[in-house]
């Protein structure tokens, strides 16, 4: 099986500016998460950034980077023009690792687009894992999903779902059997749908739960999910998450 890996690094992030170039264990965040996507199958690794700083960091390292336009307004929209930049013809599967992950499971990367070359009529696939904890279950930053017989997405939600009318007619003490599933943002594509995905209105699920990927199902498409037995290292959004990062992997 072949596949891309495309890693997006946008060098100003609210709650932690810099990221991509925060220092993990002797390496910056961005080398840290692209080495540990080529421990996957993937036939190569790129990261698409939006800034020199972050080209150069790469090149030093010996990662592969494009520079893209910095007033993309999401990361996918980054990845469509990666895409371009690469070459990348319509039905090559795309893997979307996200550039906060140093931890990034390669199995996961490998599952995620296995599942989607067996999935014709997806042109996406992500991955979840079983929720094992009641705080998972109503913290709103934590994205559940819930899926068809076939294993594909009905939908995604910040809000605990689906809903155990008689568990939780009271209030969420206990999860219900089988847990809910906690939505995992690792995303393949098959890379035409990947550079059109931008073109597509925005919905109004997606600005209610500000979830880009319910504007795929919006528009009628499926999302196949792999449901992983082991859950994925941590990723970094704020300081104390850096610090956790860098307790993991060795400062």
């Amino acid at each position: 099986m072949s596949f891309t890996v495309l890693v997006p690094a946008r060098l100003q992030s609210t709650r932690l500016p810099r990221k991509p170039l925060a220092d993990i264990g002797g390496l910056p965040m961005i080398v840290r998460v692209a080495r540990r996507a080529a421990l996957s199958g993937a036939q190569q690794v790129v990261v698409a950034a939006d800034d020199a700083e972050i080209v150069a960091a790469c090149r030093a390292h010996d990662v592969a980077c494009v520079l893209t336009r910095t007033d993309h307004p999401t990361g996918s929209d980054r990845l469509a023009e990666a895409c371009a930049l690469l070459g990348l013809q319509p039905g090559e599967i795309v893997v979307n690792v996200q550039g906060d992950e140093p931890l990034i499971e390669p199995a996961l990367v490998d599952a995620c687009a296995a599942l989607l070359q067996s999935q014709p009529d997806c042109p996406m696939s992500t991955a979840a894992h079983a929720i094992d904890s009641v705080d998972e279950l109503r913290n709103p930053n934590v994205v559940k999903v819930v899926l068809d017989g076939a294993g594909r997405a009905l939908y995604f939600s910040r809000a605990p779902i689906p809903w155990w009318r008689d568990g939780y007619a009271s209030g969420i003490e206990a999860l219900s059997s089988p847990p809910p599933l906690r939505h995992i943002g690792l995303y393949g594509y098959r890379a035409g749908f990947l550079r059109d995905f931008p073109k597509l209105p925005p919905c109004p699920l997606e600005q209610t739960e500000s979830l880009e990927q319910l504007r795929v199902l919006w528009h009628g498409h499926r999302i196949a999910v792999h449901v992983s037995a082991v859950r994925p290292g941590p990723g970094v959004d704020t300081p104390e998450d850096l610090a956790r990062a860098r307790a993991l992997i060795g400062r």
